[in-house]
């Protein structure tokens, strides 16, 4: 039987093929669903390896399921890698590193030796920083099979996450009438008087909210000139809390505030409802096993666990499913996300260091999934008793 001295000396035999896939994605950008080439040179690289690779899964032609399975009635062990880069500004968010450190720990657990079974699933998800294909891919029967699931991500600390927010966006648009603003302002009604309505409203309610809860909004339309009464206001609203059930409820309630603000100024509205992402529920446990084989590994900057964060899809994901994501140090402590330091350092040591760090930290974690009694029973149990918990 494989040690995990052996296994992350398989991930270390491919760190030349694994950082050339990454600095080849820095150098492709690609976004919002249409990342070909990204999609393309990681599963070449899956069916070069022996797994079994299906393209265009849940609907999207760049979203990929790549398979190996050893033996009956194993453990489904999810992978999940990112690959889309940021419009003007490119690989500001490290996910040209994702990729290539999902299929090192892919790789590195198929060969390893031994008799017992299991089944490995790696799906490509594109599309994380436009809108969320996790979230389509789910609701179309993808990740439902797996035990767990697990990321990578690169960040200013090696840590891992507790709870994020749910997130749920609309956008709204008021159809009034147009008039001349003087010579007959009694004909018309005003699609922006509305919208201030509307945004007042929300300024109301935010003080009978959870003080968890974040609200936003903007204007996004607003014909003039100036001396006419719009006859159509378009603005966007963003609705954030922990609890995924607190925000249907919010959500309900910011909805009666665009028909009242409608009633008010005499207009018509729609409301189109924008993705919907849930929260995370947390599995510490899940947590603990990449913190602990990152440490093995050598990863920088070792952090306890970000106890709060923004939304993502991965959170649809694991409000259904156990799962974690293990950020590893590339950039120093402090820098955020979405930058031109994260840019500069796509490329760098410290990048193609987290690439086998974060693959490490996943070979590591499947491992002791399937060599420990009874943890992965420990880590559904939590994730089942936490689920009732943050809801």
């Amino acid at each position: 039987m494989s040690d995990k001295k052996t296994l992350f000396a398989a991930i270390d035999a491919q760190r030349d093929v694994l950082c050339s896939m990454a600095d080849q994605i820095f150098d492709h950008p690609e976004y919002e669903g249409e990342e070909v080439f990204a999609s393309g040179l990681l599963t070449d690289y899956l069916r070069a390896q022996g797994f079994e690779v299906e393209m265009g899964v849940g609907g999207f032609k760049t979203a990929f399921r790549a398979t190996y399975k050893r033996g009956e009635g194993g453990p489904k062990l999810g992978i999940l890698c990112e690959y889309d880069a940021l419009r003007n500004l490119g690989h500001g968010c490290g996910h040209h590193m994702q990729g290539p450190g999902c299929l090192g720990a892919a790789v590195a657990l198929k060969n390893m030796d031994g008799a017992e079974p299991f089944e490995l699933i790696i799906y490509g998800t594109p599309a994380e920083e436009s809108f969320g294909s996790k979230v389509q891919m789910l609701e179309r029967g993808c990740f439902r099979e797996l035990d767990v699931a697990f990321m990578m991500h690169g960040g200013p600390n090696t840590c891992t996450d507790v709870k994020c927010l749910a997130q749920k966006s609309f956008n709204v648009t008021f159809h009034g009438k147009r008039a001349h603003a003087a010579l007959a302002p009694e004909k018309g009604r005003s699609a922006f008087d509305a919208m201030l309505v509307a945004f007042q409203g929300v300024e109301f309610l935010r003080e009978h909210v959870p003080d968890d809860v974040r609200m936003h909004y903007c204007m996004t339309e607003l014909p003039g000139p100036s001396n006419v009464v719009p006859a159509t206001a378009k603005g966007e609203f963003s609705l954030r809390s922990f609890s995924k059930k607190e925000l249907e409820d919010i959500s309900v309630r910011f909805q009666d505030i665009i028909k009242g603000a409608a009633l008010i100024a005499g207009v018509d509205y729609e409301i189109k409802d924008g993705t919907f992402f849930f929260n995370k529920i947390p599995v510490l446990r899940l947590n603990q096993l990449l913190m602990d084989n990152a440490e093995l590994a050598g990863a920088p900057q070792l952090a306890p666990p970000r106890e709060k964060t923004g939304s993502t899809d991965f959170g649809n994901v694991m409000y259904e499913i156990p799962g974690s994501c293990i950020r590893v140090a590339f950039v120093p402590e402090g820098t955020a996300s979405h930058s031109q330091e994260f840019v500069d350092a796509g490329k760098s040591d410290a990048a193609h260091n987290c690439v086998i760090y974060g693959a490490k930290s996943i070979a590591g974690a499947c491992y002791d999934l399937l060599h420990t009694e009874g943890l992965l029973d420990a880590v559904k149990a939590e994730y089942a008793e936490n689920k009732k918990k943050y809801q």
